[in-house]
């Protein structure tokens, strides 16, 4: 054999050989990962398997949370749906959400089609391109800018300024532009509130109860249009009389919610009772507040005003700031008492402005007497509030021995001071002068102010410490008392009998 021959073999076989042992090293080592390992590839081992990199585990709360904003989403497409079906929203209509919190709102009206819109939020809980951030209250938009606009129950249900928001969207609306509101409340009450903030520009087209989302059941849907000045009248309030510039005229008559509210109040004591400290006491148990019955979101303030208020623990402080039911609402208090003897405590008293004045029908300076008996000329002292007020009469012998004091016009105070798109309730227990306040509110029209008010009648009532006999203080009767109550409540204003 030639030697060539003889070197190619050996090559051959060496060859051979080596690939040999190559595949008894490769059969043992997959023998290995089969038996021991179990066939895994864990890091540096060899596999005849492409290792596919692990899948990323999605937190189940992001799941949970992305259904939820899903469903939201689908929710809204289908409410804005029926807006464009009834016509209030159209495909090329520009569109502003205002305080929305994820967007949820904006990206359904762009799925079905109103692709010009944007979302405004104080606080967005999402960074999202859909949503502006920046003040509902003050948007930086032009006035008359949207078609439609929409605010869902985080809007003006929960916002601390309703009213200045409700105005800075009459101002970025564009007249005939629609607006669409949904609020948790859902009596007339509240619903007549509302429409209250958009009086100067806007009328109420309709209200009615839908479908809500978690994790309300159910919701109230108002839809509002802007008019041109000119043509606005009201909003739909029952009875109410308004001057062109949108303000109350002194003449107003009762919206039948407030007929319902009134028909709902605790009955009044018709008999008059034998032991009035003891009846009339015991009847705040049986107190229907308005508090209790209505929600009262949609008021732009929240004004009490005590008027007699005597110390501030006489009513203020013992009966509304802790009994007074007022929905977690922070209540502006006014005090207005004549008396010098309870004006030091109020210094320390900054939560309560003092007015140190009477109330009465008319701006005039007036004697302040505490206990009067025309056939007395001496005035007994020292029972500080428990007075009553008299005009002063040049021809009266004794006005040396009493106060001088100043009256207000309670009335014309009022007037200024609130406005019907404030929640208003009041305290009067001021000895008898009551038979011309109230006679004065009415005519006034200032009486439609007041959403409530807590009323002592004073009259010749039977004697505590003499049985069988009537006090000599005071010339009115029960009987007059009960017509003062029923003229309240037949202008609209919820009184309760106080003692």
């Amino acid at each position: 054999m030639d030697p060539p021959t003889l070197k190619s073999n050996v090559l051959k076989s060496s060859v051979a050989r080596v690939l040999s042992f190559g595949v008894l090293i490769l059969a043992v080592r997959f023998a290995y990962m089969v038996t021991v390992k179990g066939g895994s590839c864990v890091s540096g081992d060899f596999c005849f398997r492409t290792r596919r990199a692990a899948t990323p585990r999605v937190p189940e709360d992001f799941l949970s949370a992305t259904k939820k904003w899903r469903k939201s989403v689908d929710y809204y497409s289908s409410v804005f749906q029926d807006l464009v079906s009834e016509g209030f929203l159209f495909p090329n209509s520009r569109a502003l959400c205002v305080e929305t919190l994820a967007g949820e709102d904006v990206l359904a009206l762009r799925e079905i089609g109103v692709l010009d819109t944007i979302g405004i939020s104080t606080n967005p809980t999402a960074s999202t391109p859909l949503i502006v951030n920046g003040e509902a209250l003050r948007q930086p938009f032009e006035n008359d800018t949207f078609d439609f606009e929409f605010t869902g129950t985080f809007g003006l249900d929960r916002s601390n300024r309703p009213f200045d928001l409700a105005s800075e969207i009459c101002r970025t609306l564009r007249p005939g532009g629609f607006l669409v509101v949904h609020t948790a409340t859902k009596d007339r009450y509240s619903l007549d509130s509302l429409l209250e903030f958009f009086s100067n520009c806007c009328r109420l087209i309709r209200s009615r109860e839908i479908d809500g989302i978690d994790p309300l059941p159910s919701i109230r849907e108002v839809v509002i249009k802007k008019e041109i000045p000119i043509q606005i009248q009201n909003l739909g309030h029952e009875g109410r009389n308004f001057s062109p510039n949108g303000n109350l005229v002194n003449k107003c008559s009762v919206p039948g919610h407030r007929r319902e509210i009134i028909q709902n109040a605790e009955p009044f004591i018709q008999e008059e009772p034998l032991k009035p400290w003891i009846t009339l006491k015991r009847n705040i148990k049986n107190i229907k507040y308005l508090t209790s019955m209505v929600d009262i979101s949609f008021k732009n303030r929240y004004v009490y005003v005590d008027v007699g208020a005597r110390n501030y623990s006489s009513s203020i402080g013992s009966w509304f700031k802790k009994q007074y039911p007022k929905q977690n609402k922070k209540f502006e208090v006014y005090a207005i008492e004549a008396d010098k003897a309870f004006h030091g405590e109020y210094r320390g008293k900054r939560e309560v402005t003092l007015l140190p004045y009477a109330a009465w029908v008319r701006n005039e300076t007036l004697f302040f007497e505490i206990t009067w008996d025309p056939s007395k000329k001496i005035v007994e002292r020292g029972r500080g509030g428990m007075g009553r007020i008299r005009p002063v009469q040049s021809s009266a012998s004794y006005m040396g021995d009493v106060d001088k004091i100043q009256g207000i016009d309670f009335a014309g105070w009022l007037k200024r001071t609130v406005s019907e798109r404030d929640f208003v309730v009041v305290k009067m227990d001021v000895e008898g002068a009551e038979f011309h306040l109230v006679p004065r509110l009415i005519e006034t029209g200032a009486i439609c102010l007041i959403d409530e008010i807590f009323l002592e009648c004073h009259y010749n009532r039977w004697q505590r410490c003499c049985p069988g006999q009537r006090s000599v203080k005071y010339q009115k009767t029960y009987a007059q008392c009960m017509d003062l109550f029923t003229s309240l409540r037949e202008n609209g204003v919820l009184v309760h009998q106080w003692w």
